[in-house]
């Protein structure tokens, strides 16, 4: 079943399945993907469990936030969510950037479990070569500002960003790539320690989008949290290896 629903302001598109009676689990999609990415995940978690999986706003089916959200504000379109639904410690399950929703609610709201998959939340290392790109757009686009009309240099640098921007950034409307540039650089270490749910971290050890350090620092900050890895997966381990990834779901739900 979908609809829609107004969740902080936005007309947002959840899909709920699996058994109505069952223990909730709320499914948190990756940046610059949609609901139905977690297809496979659905269909094993609703053996068990009521599932409502999420398009999150300026993703899928639901709209764009007017605003330029962060993190924090992703988190209370989820309280809402989970309120308006009735939702009594539901399991959360995100992953990559629906891994750093749920890991700021979990920690100022009680839940009954937390699922992380090659999941964002700890502030990327940044070496020499990142900040001679930054600094170096930075002076091309002053440099374009000022020997063309603002029709061209905007355009100009708007082409700029698309060759040197992630495919993530390039594929976002202006909106959203606004929000994306805010939430990467949020660093969640510091609610790691105020999460009192069972956690279990899933990971693929060839993760580059946010590697085994990544999870390594929140298995150590999460209290009793508990990693489990796979060889030759990358950041979508859950598609890499459906079938150890859904062994372990099962586990873990039913303990």
């Amino acid at each position: 079943m979908e609809k829609d629903m107004m969740l902080n302001g936005v007309r947002s598109r959840i899909y709920e399945s699996g058994k109505a009676d069952g223990q909730p689990i709320v499914l948190m999609h990756g940046w610059g993907c949609q609901a139905s990415t977690l297809a496979s995940i659905e269909k094993v978690a609703g053996e068990t469990c009521r599932v409502i999986n999420v398009d999150f706003p300026g993703f899928g089916q639901s709209d764009e936030p007017a605003e330029v959200w962060g993190v924090a504000d992703y988190s209370r379109w989820l309280e809402d969510l989970i309120n308006q639904l009735g939702l009594e410690r539901p399991t959360l399950l995100g992953h990559s950037f629906g891994g750093r929703v749920a890991i700021h609610y979990a920690s100022s709201h009680p839940v009954g479990k937390i699922i992380l998959v090659d999941a964002a939340g700890v502030k990327p290392r940044r070496g020499l070569k990142y900040y001679v790109k930054v600094y170096s757009f930075k002076l091309g686009k002053w440099l374009t500002k000022m020997t063309m009309s603002k029709e061209k240099a905007e355009a100009s640098i708007a082409e700029q960003r698309k060759r040197r921007g992630s495919a993530d950034y390039a594929n976002s409307t202006p909106q959203m790539r606004a929000i994306m540039s805010r939430v990467v650089n949020e660093d969640l270490r510091h609610l790691m320690p105020k999460i009192q749910a069972p956690t279990l971290l899933i990971w693929g050890e060839n993760d580059t989008a946010t590697p085994m350090r990544d999870a390594r620092i929140m298995e150590k900050l999460i209290p009793g949290a508990g990693l489990v890895s796979f060889s030759a997966c990358g950041h979508y381990s859950f598609l890499d290896n459906p079938r150890q990834f859904a062994a372990v779901l099962r586990s873990f739900l039913a303990s």
